[in-house]
């Protein structure tokens, strides 16, 4: 496995694998790689040829006073990761190799990051339609692998992707959790020894959600409630936002289809830390 960090050496290794007429997979991270990304990874070198491994914090898609500096860093346990799984290179470049200063060019849209995330967090999808729009680009792959936790994310980039034209398949892989239920992020490591016990309150008030939703309950306001009311019961735990929302384009609904189109989107915070999960209703 090779760790590379400009961009030429990244167009280089792709030249030889398309004049080989291999396919490539692209695994986009932050790093500080988990269970969740080794998933993608792992899917990523059963569909592929080649799998390539970004490992970025993304500048970009951070607001001021947001936590890009403090955001955890593992360069060392990402490579032993990607070398396990299988992963032929790892993109690893400085932000002044991406983003040549000065930087004028950026991919934006609207509608489906205006909500949710997007609201307390401005920056977050151009920035993730801009580097993501590089590293398509640079990596030219026939598939891109991203996990259905960040269920915004994973439908700006379908989207974008539709939109402009990118010649790939977006793979949206499962959610990878916790024996305990909570969704594997990098920034669960933020969370105190307390407050990592409260956590699992998030995926039982979703999963009650779905029960709700089994036994006949539709109307998005009453499962609204019936999740406020379960995470009540956990001290520390405040909603940011919780909505049900159409999985292609993430605009709020009254009512729930039943034809598997619907999820429930959610953010909380517990101390310091932000925390995002969903379910498929």
């Amino acid at each position: 496995m090779k760790i590379l960090h400009t961009k030429q050496e990244m167009r280089a290794a792709v030249a030889a694998w398309k004049e080989a007429g291999e396919s490539i997979g692209l695994v986009p991270t932050m790093g500080f790689l988990h269970e969740g990304h080794a998933s993608l990874i792992r899917a990523s070198v059963r569909d592929n040829d080649h799998t390539v491994v970004s490992v970025f914090v993304n500048p970009m898609q951070f607001s001021p006073g947001e936590d890009l500096a403090r955001y955890p860093r593992d360069m060392a346990h990402d490579t032993a990761v990607c070398e396990r799984e299988g992963a032929d290179v790892i993109f690893h470049p400085a932000p002044e190799e991406m983003y040549g200063q000065p930087f004028y060019t950026y991919t934006d849209m609207n509608v489906i990051p205006d909500g949710l995330c997007g609201a307390s967090r401005p920056a977050m999808f151009r920035g993730v339609c801009t580097v993501c729009s590089k590293l398509f680009h640079l990596a030219s792959p026939d598939r891109a692998y991203f996990g259905k936790k960040d269920a915004q994310q994973l439908a700006v980039i379908r989207r974008m992707v539709q939109d402009l034209d990118f010649n790939l398949t977006v793979v949206g892989c499962e959610s990878v959790r916790e024996p305990d239920g909570l969704a594997m992020s990098s920034r669960n490591t933020y969370l105190s020894s307390e407050e990592r016990s409260k956590a699992p309150a998030i995926y039982r008030a979703l999963c009650h959600v779905k029960q709700l939703v089994e036994n006949g309950e539709k109307e998005s306001a009453v499962l609204r409630q019936g999740f406020e009311e379960e995470i009540s019961r956990t001290e520390g735990l405040a909603v940011e936002y919780c909505a049900v929302v159409n999985a292609g384009d993430m605009q709020e609904t009254s009512a729930v289809q039943g034809d598997g189109s619907c999820l429930m989107a959610v953010a909380l915070r517990l101390g310091k830390t932000r925390l995002i999960d969903n379910i498929e209703l």
